[in-house]
């Protein structure tokens, strides 16, 4: 009947109602009942080579890096250690995905495509290693050492590119990176950030004759981009009064641990804790604090932790043994140490003095001014830095600030040291161009694209550098600090800091590794599948790939 009467409405032209059909849900199952021998997984399928895990694991030179880790273990006895690749492959997983110790052990416990990547063989619940451990592996894994891994993944990644040489087209003004034959015979010259010196070349400027040169270097190749920037520490903005505060409250606890009362009597030595807080406080809380107001709060703390070191003399006389362990005593000389800096400063009404220490915690940490308009000081580490096509090199790392321009020659010698030849272009700031550094790099032949010294000339065109050829090496910077958390290094030790840094150091060059297979697929499609005679090329498409070349280098 009521198909009947749908009829008659479609012949008289009346709307009928259409009929929803419910999607089929399923019944609801307590979470009690269910067991996980019955729970479906996908393990059993074949992973599948798109995802990027698969790919890098295969793009990455085990072999090599694995060798270099390995050599740290010189001893055959005891336990063996573990895989390293297991080791490296979470320090790189970590850095990648920027999560914490903790969170890094949990997500190789529970995805499979990292399980890959790190070289298992099947899926497992168990975790690779406690979380803990990676303290011991960033003190294991010191700046040179990651510097070396981090050489042979780059130089890995640019011999293949130079094993498959893609024609190219290109103006004879403009000048593009090659790669060395022979990348395993590299050797990184990264410099130590202890015992910081004044850098030499192994070259000397009054001995070099062009003669000698051609007959040493063939010829130059290749183009150096090179700068400076800093990766700042994980600590809370220094204030004199604070640093005061943290030395004070740290003195007490060390008062704390020496008082004994079979020793020094029952009276304890007064410290006046609770009324130095009421003072730092009603100082520290004030929006407008005038020099004066901080002036006197820092003179209250600096007598406060003067009593207070007094104090912990006289309770370590009582001692037949010196009784603190390596950390405590470290801070009781670091406390010392910072005392007589602010006594000084608050002394002489200064706000300057050398190797000024601004966080008793890591007390390796210096303020190294930088003029930026977001922030004029940072506090952390300073980082000289090269760029060759694509790929991010650290050729300096000090915890004291140092002129860049001292650094130009270490990073030219690295780079011949790399790849076997000095570069044909040199990038560098206008605080490198000076006149020494310019006369080096004449002498090598090697060419200086920055402003000409003195009253700009008809030649000064020619070597011009325009905004955009440095935004490779700054772009890499915002890259590290923003992806990557360079800007806030959470390591608190000395070593375990520089680690840290050398990691995000790695982890953009394995990036910069994906992107150059992309762009070798790309070329290839490019020159060898759609182009098999260069000969009859349009105009047109030789600007196209004139742009394509400077998008893939």
């Amino acid at each position: 009947m009521s198909y009947r009467i749908k009829k008659l409405n479609q012949m008289q032209g009346k709307a009928t109602k259409r009929v929803k059909k419910p999607a089929a849900t399923p019944r609801y199952i307590s979470p009690n009942q269910l067991t996980l021998a019955g729970f479906e997984t996908p393990f059993e399928q074949k992973l599948t080579t798109e995802n990027r895990w698969v790919k890098m694991a295969q793009a990455i030179p085990w072999d090599k890096i694995v060798n270099h880790y390995d050599k740290i273990f010189q001893s055959a006895e005891g336990r063996p250690p573990i895989s390293g690749r297991v080791i490296l492959g979470a320090l790189m997983i970590k850095h990648i995905e920027n999560l914490s110790d903790r969170a890094t052990i949990q997500h190789i416990q529970e995805n499979m495509f990292m399980q890959y990547f790190l070289g298992y063989t099947s899926f497992t619940n168990e975790e690779p290693f406690s979380d803990t451990l990676f303290v011991e592996i960033r003190k294991r894994l010191s700046l040179e050492l990651l510097s070396k891994i981090n050489d042979v993944i780059a130089l890995h990644c640019l011999g293949e590119n130079n094993n498959k040489q893609e024609p190219r087209f290109s103006d004879n003004s403009e000048n593009k990176d090659d790669t060395p034959s022979d990348p395993a015979d590299s050797a990184s010259t990264t410099n130590k950030a202890s015992g910081e010196q004044t850098p030499k070349s192994n070259t000397d400027t009054s001995t070099i004759h062009l003669s000698n040169i051609e007959k040493q270097v063939p010829g130059n190749k290749g183009r150096l981009i090179t700068d400076a920037t800093v990766a700042p520490q994980n600590i809370t903005y220094p204030t004199d009064l604070k640093l005061l505060n943290a030395a004070r409250e740290k003195s007490e606890e060390l008062i704390d641990l020496l008082y004994n009362c079979l020793l020094h009597g029952d009276t304890k030595p007064r410290t006046y804790r609770a009324i130095a807080r009421k003072y730092f406080l009603n100082t520290a809380k004030k929006k407008g604090k005038t020099k004066k107001e901080i002036y006197k709060a820092n003179g209250r703390q600096l007598r406060f932790l003067k009593r207070n070191l007094a104090h912990i003399e006289m309770l370590l006389k009582a001692y037949v043994i010196f009784p603190l362990k390596p950390r405590e005593q470290k801070y009781l000389m670091v406390l010392h140490t910072v005392y007589e800096q602010q006594e000084q400063m608050h002394r002489m009404r200064s706000n300057r003095i050398d190797d000024r220490i601004v966080n008793i915690h890591q007390p390796h940490v210096r303020p190294i001014v930088r003029g930026k308009e977001k922030a004029k000081v940072e506090f952390g580490a300073k980082l000289q830095v090269s760029i060759v096509k694509g790929f991010t090199f650290i050729d300096h790392l000090s915890w004291d600030a140092f002129n860049e321009g001292q650094y130009l020659k270490t990073s030219v010698e690295n780079y011949k040291s790399r790849f076997g030849f000095y570069p044909k272009d040199v990038l560098a700031d206008q605080i490198y161009c000076n006149r020494e550094n310019r006369r080096w790099l004449k002498a090598l032949s090697i060419k200086l694209i920055a402003k000409p010294l003195g009253r700009p000339s008809s030649k000064a065109v020619a070597v011009h550098l325009s905004p955009g050829e440095r935004n490779p090496i700054e772009g890499k910077f915002g890259q590290a600090k923003i992806a990557y958390g360079m800007d806030n290094i959470k390591a608190k030790l000395k070593q375990t800091s520089q680690s840290w840094i050398a990691s995000i150091a790695l982890v953009l060059n394995l990036v910069a590794m994906t992107r150059q297979a992309l762009v070798s697929l790309i070329n290839y499609y490019i020159f060898i599948l759609k182009i098999p005679c260069l000969k009859h090329i349009s105009n047109k498409d030789k600007i196209f790939f004139k742009y394509w070349n400077r998008l893939s280098y």
